[in-house]
Protein backbone atom coordinates (compact mmCIF):
# COMPACT_ATOMS: atom_id res chain seq x y z
CA UNK A 1 0.00 0.00 0.00
CA UNK A 2 3.11 2.36 -0.11
CA UNK A 3 4.88 4.37 1.75
CA UNK A 4 2.33 6.50 3.16
CA UNK A 5 0.68 3.22 4.67
CA UNK A 6 3.70 2.14 6.23
CA UNK A 7 3.81 5.53 8.14
CA UNK A 8 0.51 5.62 9.18
CA UNK A 9 0.87 2.41 10.67
CA UNK A 10 3.84 2.56 12.13
CA UNK A 11 3.79 3.79 16.00
CA UNK A 12 -0.06 4.62 16.21
CA UNK A 13 -1.93 4.04 19.32
CA UNK A 14 -4.87 5.61 20.87
CA UNK A 15 -4.75 7.79 17.86
CA UNK A 16 -6.61 5.57 15.19
CA UNK A 17 -9.91 5.97 17.41
CA UNK A 18 -11.85 8.99 18.76
CA UNK A 19 -12.03 12.16 17.49
CA UNK A 20 -8.35 12.16 16.33
CA UNK A 21 -9.30 9.07 14.25
CA UNK A 22 -12.27 10.85 12.65
CA UNK A 23 -10.26 13.57 11.60
CA UNK A 24 -7.71 11.36 10.01
CA UNK A 25 -10.19 9.43 8.34
CA UNK A 26 -11.27 12.82 7.04
CA UNK A 27 -8.07 13.56 5.84
CA UNK A 28 -7.60 10.55 3.71
CA UNK A 29 -10.80 11.09 1.80
CA UNK A 30 -9.16 14.38 0.44
CA UNK A 31 -6.22 12.93 -1.25
CA UNK A 32 -5.05 9.99 -3.42
CA UNK A 33 -1.97 8.24 -2.69
CA UNK A 34 -2.47 4.25 -3.08
CA UNK A 35 -4.25 4.40 0.35
CA UNK A 36 -8.27 4.48 0.95
CA UNK A 37 -10.01 5.25 3.62
CA UNK A 38 -11.36 1.47 3.57
CA UNK A 39 -7.84 0.66 4.42
CA UNK A 40 -7.49 3.20 7.27
CA UNK A 41 -10.73 1.32 8.18
CA UNK A 42 -9.04 -1.27 7.86
CA UNK A 43 -6.08 0.34 10.12
CA UNK A 44 -8.27 0.91 12.78
CA UNK A 45 -9.39 -2.73 12.79
CA UNK A 46 -6.53 -4.42 12.85
CA UNK A 47 -4.53 -1.93 15.90
CA UNK A 48 -8.00 -3.01 18.13
CA UNK A 49 -7.48 -6.59 17.59
CA UNK A 50 -4.27 -6.86 18.37
CA UNK A 51 -4.47 -4.10 21.49
CA UNK A 52 -7.64 -6.47 22.86
CA UNK A 53 -5.25 -9.97 22.03
CA UNK A 54 -2.52 -7.95 24.05
CA UNK A 55 0.39 -7.92 20.54
CA UNK A 56 0.63 -3.86 21.33
CA UNK A 57 1.20 -1.72 24.26
CA UNK A 58 -1.47 -0.71 26.47
CA UNK A 59 -3.40 2.03 24.55
CA UNK A 60 -2.25 4.58 27.67
CA UNK A 61 1.37 4.29 26.77
CA UNK A 62 1.93 7.35 24.09
CA UNK A 63 3.61 6.45 20.85
CA UNK A 64 5.76 8.55 18.94
CA UNK A 65 2.67 8.16 16.35
CA UNK A 66 -0.24 9.35 18.83
CA UNK A 67 2.09 12.72 18.95
CA UNK A 68 2.34 13.06 15.53
CA UNK A 69 -1.27 13.12 14.85
CA UNK A 70 -2.49 14.96 18.37
CA UNK A 71 -0.01 17.58 16.85
CA UNK A 72 -1.90 18.14 13.44
CA UNK A 73 -5.15 18.30 14.46
CA UNK A 74 -4.34 20.66 17.78
CA UNK A 75 -1.98 23.18 15.61
CA UNK A 76 -5.16 22.81 12.70
CA UNK A 77 -6.86 24.55 15.41
CA UNK A 78 -4.71 27.25 16.40
CA UNK A 79 -3.80 27.81 13.02
CA UNK A 80 -7.46 28.71 11.76
CA UNK A 81 -8.17 31.18 15.38
CA UNK A 82 -7.56 34.21 14.02
CA UNK A 83 -9.79 33.74 11.17
CA UNK A 84 -7.45 33.02 8.36
CA UNK A 85 -4.78 30.65 7.55
CA UNK A 86 -0.98 32.28 7.17
CA UNK A 87 1.23 30.48 5.62
CA UNK A 88 3.93 31.59 8.03
CA UNK A 89 1.90 29.77 10.42
CA UNK A 90 2.09 26.65 8.08
CA UNK A 91 5.87 26.87 7.18
CA UNK A 92 6.78 27.06 11.15
CA UNK A 93 4.56 23.86 11.13
CA UNK A 94 6.24 22.05 7.88
CA UNK A 95 9.77 23.50 9.91
CA UNK A 96 9.15 21.76 12.63
CA UNK A 97 8.19 18.27 11.44
CA UNK A 98 10.78 18.59 8.98
CA UNK A 99 13.45 19.01 12.13
CA UNK A 100 11.46 16.09 13.92
CA UNK A 101 10.98 13.97 11.38
CA UNK A 102 12.64 14.27 8.28
CA UNK A 103 11.43 15.33 4.85
CA UNK A 104 9.85 12.30 4.11
CA UNK A 105 7.79 11.75 7.21
CA UNK A 106 7.13 15.35 7.13
CA UNK A 107 5.49 15.24 3.58
CA UNK A 108 3.30 12.20 4.76
CA UNK A 109 2.16 14.63 7.86
CA UNK A 110 1.38 17.57 5.40
CA UNK A 111 -0.45 15.47 3.33
CA UNK A 112 -2.73 14.61 6.01
CA UNK A 113 -2.70 18.11 7.74
CA UNK A 114 -3.98 19.52 4.47
CA UNK A 115 -6.91 17.43 4.66
CA UNK A 116 -7.39 17.69 8.38
CA UNK A 117 -7.24 21.88 8.08
CA UNK A 118 -10.70 21.67 6.07
CA UNK A 119 -12.32 19.88 8.94
CA UNK A 120 -14.25 21.51 11.60
CA UNK A 121 -12.45 19.82 14.83
CA UNK A 122 -13.76 19.98 18.01
CA UNK A 123 -10.96 20.96 20.40
CA UNK A 124 -12.56 19.26 23.74
CA UNK A 125 -13.43 16.43 22.54
CA UNK A 126 -9.69 15.62 20.87
CA UNK A 127 -8.10 17.03 24.21
CA UNK A 128 -10.60 14.63 26.09
CA UNK A 129 -8.83 11.90 23.81
CA UNK A 130 -5.52 12.88 24.17
CA UNK A 131 -5.80 13.55 28.05
CA UNK A 132 -6.78 10.18 29.11
CA UNK A 133 -4.07 8.25 27.05
CA UNK A 134 -0.74 10.82 27.01
CA UNK A 135 1.40 11.71 29.94
CA UNK A 136 1.17 15.05 31.49
CA UNK A 137 5.08 15.95 30.25
CA UNK A 138 3.49 15.44 27.20
CA UNK A 139 0.97 17.59 27.24
CA UNK A 140 2.75 20.62 27.85
CA UNK A 141 4.94 19.55 24.95
CA UNK A 142 2.08 20.01 23.30
CA UNK A 143 1.58 23.68 24.25
CA UNK A 144 4.66 24.69 23.73
CA UNK A 145 5.06 23.73 20.36
CA UNK A 146 1.17 25.35 19.64
CA UNK A 147 2.66 28.49 21.21
CA UNK A 148 5.15 28.00 18.87
CA UNK A 149 2.90 27.97 15.56
CA UNK A 150 1.22 31.32 17.09
CA UNK A 151 4.25 33.54 17.18
CA UNK A 152 5.49 32.08 13.49
CA UNK A 153 3.69 35.06 11.99
CA UNK A 154 5.32 37.68 14.77
CA UNK A 155 2.15 38.29 16.08
CA UNK A 156 0.53 36.25 18.67
CA UNK A 157 -3.84 37.66 19.03
CA UNK A 158 -6.09 37.29 22.02
CA UNK A 159 -7.91 34.83 19.31
CA UNK A 160 -4.69 32.33 19.63
CA UNK A 161 -4.38 32.87 22.31
CA UNK A 162 -7.71 32.08 23.59
CA UNK A 163 -7.55 29.06 21.99
CA UNK A 164 -4.33 27.61 23.42
CA UNK A 165 -5.60 28.29 26.68
CA UNK A 166 -9.15 26.17 26.37
CA UNK A 167 -7.27 23.48 25.18
CA UNK A 168 -4.58 24.17 27.74
CA UNK A 169 -7.55 23.71 30.15
CA UNK A 170 -8.77 20.82 28.26
CA UNK A 171 -5.59 19.22 28.41
CA UNK A 172 -5.75 20.31 32.27
CA UNK A 173 -2.57 21.83 32.13
CA UNK A 174 -3.13 24.16 35.37
CA UNK A 175 -3.25 28.18 34.77
CA UNK A 176 0.98 27.97 36.18
CA UNK A 177 1.88 25.96 33.43
CA UNK A 178 -0.10 27.61 30.60
CA UNK A 179 1.31 31.33 31.81
CA UNK A 180 4.95 30.12 32.20
CA UNK A 181 4.81 28.05 28.76
CA UNK A 182 3.63 31.15 27.13
CA UNK A 183 6.17 33.46 29.21
CA UNK A 184 8.67 31.53 26.90
CA UNK A 185 7.81 33.24 23.79
CA UNK A 186 7.60 36.44 25.05
CA UNK A 187 10.43 39.26 26.07
CA UNK A 188 9.38 41.11 29.02
CA UNK A 189 10.14 42.14 31.63
CA UNK A 190 8.90 39.65 34.66
CA UNK A 191 9.16 36.77 32.16
CA UNK A 192 11.55 35.54 33.80
CA UNK A 193 9.67 34.94 37.06
CA UNK A 194 6.53 33.52 35.24
CA UNK A 195 8.76 31.11 33.41
CA UNK A 196 9.92 29.87 36.57
CA UNK A 197 6.36 30.74 38.37
CA UNK A 198 7.04 32.65 41.19
CA UNK A 199 6.65 36.58 41.42
CA UNK A 200 9.52 39.32 42.03
CA UNK A 201 8.87 39.68 46.14
CA UNK A 202 9.89 36.05 46.64
CA UNK A 203 13.60 34.98 48.77
CA UNK A 204 16.56 34.44 46.80
CA UNK A 205 15.85 30.74 48.46
CA UNK A 206 12.78 30.61 47.00
CA UNK A 207 14.01 31.44 43.72
CA UNK A 208 16.14 28.22 43.70
CA UNK A 209 13.27 26.00 45.02
CA UNK A 210 11.39 26.96 41.87
CA UNK A 211 14.41 26.49 39.74
CA UNK A 212 14.84 22.67 40.79
CA UNK A 213 10.98 22.22 40.30
CA UNK A 214 11.07 23.13 36.86
CA UNK A 215 13.69 21.51 35.76
CA UNK A 216 12.18 18.43 37.40
CA UNK A 217 9.48 19.15 35.85
CA UNK A 218 10.81 19.83 32.33
CA UNK A 219 13.80 17.48 31.93
CA UNK A 220 14.02 15.94 28.82
CA UNK A 221 13.73 12.79 30.23
CA UNK A 222 10.40 12.67 30.69
CA UNK A 223 9.85 12.75 26.63
CA UNK A 224 12.04 9.95 26.39
CA UNK A 225 9.43 7.65 25.78
CA UNK A 226 8.24 9.59 22.46
CA UNK A 227 11.57 9.26 20.95
CA UNK A 228 14.64 11.19 20.36
CA UNK A 229 12.32 12.92 17.79
CA UNK A 230 10.81 14.74 20.20
CA UNK A 231 13.56 16.40 22.70
CA UNK A 232 14.66 19.24 20.20
CA UNK A 233 11.09 20.91 21.85
CA UNK A 234 12.27 19.66 25.09
CA UNK A 235 14.98 20.88 25.32
CA UNK A 236 14.21 24.11 23.83
CA UNK A 237 11.43 24.17 26.97
CA UNK A 238 14.52 23.06 29.57
CA UNK A 239 16.84 26.02 28.63
CA UNK A 240 14.35 28.81 28.32
CA UNK A 241 14.16 27.68 31.88
CA UNK A 242 17.58 27.88 32.56
CA UNK A 243 17.99 31.65 30.75
CA UNK A 244 15.41 32.75 32.76
CA UNK A 245 16.93 31.84 36.42
CA UNK A 246 20.42 33.42 34.90
CA UNK A 247 18.71 36.41 34.42
CA UNK A 248 17.29 36.60 37.77
CA UNK A 249 20.30 36.03 38.97
CA UNK A 250 22.06 38.31 37.59
CA UNK A 251 19.54 40.88 38.72
CA UNK A 252 19.87 40.28 41.73
CA UNK A 253 23.97 39.25 42.39
CA UNK A 254 23.01 35.69 43.76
Amino acid sequence: MGSFTKWLGAGLGFSLGGPIGAAIGFAIGSFVDGFSADEYKQEQIDYEKSRQSGNRRSSVETQSGDFEMSLLVLASIVIKSDGKVDQRELDYVRAQFVSMYGKQRANNAFKLFSGIIKKQVSARQVCIQIRQNMSHASRLQLIHFLFGIAKADQFVVETEVEDIRKIAGYLYINHRDFESIKAMFYDASENAYKILEITKIVSDDEVKKAYRKMVKKYHPDKLQGLGEEHLKGANEKFQSIQAAYEKIKAERGM
